[in-house]
């Protein structure tokens, strides 16, 4: 064994007493490096008992890992252990400056600027990184993952700016603020307060953690920053196309659409698994409604010569309502792939060199690089903005008696010119929309050669990563503003008691934290109520 396990200042006591309080009330989830999944993530952040523990068998695997590297670097050059970093590789670092090497990486990378990114970002990147690291390729030695498993589960979360990172050396600037964390420098969230982090380590009866030579190189160079946030992201857009799905079905209800837009038949015969997945679940959701219309109930065609005529009934709905399959299974199928594509990425080895003590090599690559995470988030953001104009169109049409025919302008439950109805409630979904087809633009493309050419091509993972979460903010707006309109078109249409149970049932959700509007009033405050109500998405879960 090469190092010690790593223990409180005070004794191991500490540690043991740490675990047991942590451990007893929630989940346990094992890390091992290698069955991580987007289900295990989400429980972690939603649910504060759960705690994380690497396995033995990744301790030992670690361990080993460590041990082969420091046989390896008493007389082999191996990049960013005995080497300067990228350009200054050439350069052949002292023995007794090793450690210092990792120290000044961390220093001078943890330089991010911007917003502080969400906690719940941070927590997913540390516990991938965790889960990176514990593959036992990185050639950490056990101390530093007990040391990042102690801030998971204590829930100390590094204060992380948004702007840094180019993706392509892995996540260097962003995690680096992590490592910076376990220094013992920079600011921490814990226990919601903002605080140095010396300050919650001296609390806890912990010294700042000291770098052993490739530890803050393994820290930091990787991909665990756009794959944690992309996790997240990819739950949430989850349950923004469970929630686009039933305010689908909701605007078909109100507007009387016909059977054959979503049949088997029709959909089956472009069988793509995103419009067929998407028509079988309106099907569901609309089994139980009394407003679905059957195309045989439109009326016969008058025989016979004479002059041509009209029909009142619609004879086909507007593609926001009709091809609901067609543009949001699309989205289904995207998702799907992301899904993969980031939990792959979540269980992989992103470090260079990478230490491979079985096969007796150390490897050196380009693991770090994120285009494959950027690429399919770039995809998952263009769809979603996509949804996001499919929702603000059909809010257009609830609001726009002009192409409905039949509701009155914006809504408008009272007196027409007096009262305004849900006019101002468009603007915003206009502007939230405009803005998100800015940013449908792919980040992956943006590629800028940087530290002195040797990046010279870049992913901007991080970027397209907190990007897409961007959109997928925005789409909670429009899709909220789209839930108000349709609560409000079910009350001018008094369909209530003929909607579809799903339908019912987000109808009633709806009302209770936004009343429909009569009278002109302030509705700054309902509407984020919305928002929060579709995020927590009890009502919208399949």
């Amino acid at each position: 064994m090469s190092e010690g396990r790593e223990q409180p200042a005070t004794d191991g006591a500490m540690a043991v007493a740490e675990k047991a309080k942590h451990c007893a009330p929630g989940k346990v989830l094992e890390v091992d490096g290698a069955g991580l999944s987007l289900k295990d993530l989400q429980l972690f952040i939603e649910d504060e008992t759960t705690v994380v523990r690497v396995t033995d068998g990744s301790l030992k695997a670690t361990d080993v890992s460590r041990s082969f590297l420091e046989r390896e670097m008493r007389d082999k050059i191996i990049y960013g252990v005995n080497t300067g970093f990228g350009p200054m590789a050439s350069h052949i670092i002292n023995h007794d400056e090793l450690a210092r090497l990792q120290k000044n990486l961390i220093l001078s990378h943890a330089v991010g600027m911007g917003t502080p990114v969400d906690w719940r970002f941070v927590a997913a990147a540390m516990l991938v990184r965790l889960n990176t690291l514990a593959k036992g390729f990185s050639a950490v030695s056990p101390a530093l993952l007990e040391r990042l498993q102690i801030f998971i589960n204590r829930r100390i979360l590094p204060v992380i700016p948004e702007h840094g990172a180019v993706g392509t050396s892995g996540d260097l600037v962003q995690l680096a603020h992590i490592g910076l964390a376990l220094l013992g420098e920079g600011d921490v969230w814990y226990r919601k307060a903002l605080r140095p982090a010396r300050e919650v380590l001296e609390e806890l009866g912990f010294r700042p953690y000291e770098l052993k030579p490739k530890e803050g190189l393994s820290l930091i160079n990787g991909t665990s920053f756009m794959a944690g946030v992309g996790a997240m992201v990819s739950i949430r857009a989850e349950r923004l196309l469970n929630i686009a799905v039933r305010l689908g079905a909701l605007s078909l209800e109100i507007t009387q659409g016909f059977d054959d837009y979503i049949a088997k038949r029709l959909n089956d015969l472009r069988p793509h698994d995103g419009q067929r997945f998407i028509a079988k679940q309106l099907r569901i959701l609309l089994e139980s409604s009394r407003l679905i219309r059957k195309r045989d109930e439109l009326p016969r065609l008058v025989n016979g010569a004479g002059p041509p005529y009209t029909v009142q009934d619609e004879v086909q709905s507007v593609y926001s309502l009709r091809c609901i399959p067609q543009i949001v299974g699309p989205v289904a199928d995207t998702l799907k792939r992301t899904k993969i594509i980031v939990e792959i990425e979540m269980n992989s080895v992103t470090d260079n060199p990478i230490v491979d003590s079985a096969g007796g090599v150390v490897l050196h690559g380009g693991n770090f690089h994120g285009d494959v995470v950027a690429g399919a988030l770039d995809d998952l953001k263009a769809r979603l903005v996509k949804l996001i104009l499919l929702s603000e169109r059909r809010i257009n049409f609830f609001l726009h008696r002009g192409i409905n025919k039949r509701f009155p302008p914006f809504l408008n439950l009272r007196q027409p010119g007096l009262t305004l109805g849900l006019q101002g409630l468009q603007f915003v979904a206009t502007s939230t929309a405009a803005q998100s087809q800015t940013l449908a633009f792919p980040q992956s493309v943006h590629s800028i050669p940087t530290n002195a050419d040797n990046q010279d091509v870049v992913s901007m993972g991080a970027d397209a990563a907190l990007l897409t979460a961007k959109v997928i903010e925005n789409a909670f707006v429009v899709l909220a503003i789209e839930a108000i309109v349709l609560a409000q078109a079910v009350e001018a249409e008094g369909v209530a008691d003929k909607l579809s149970l799903s339908s019912s049932q987000i109808f009633e959700e709806i009302q209770k934290v936004f009343p429909p509007v009569y009278e002109d009033r302030d509705l700054s405050k309902d509407l984020p109520a919305v928002v929060e109500l579709l995020e927590a998405g009890e009502c919208f879960t399949p």
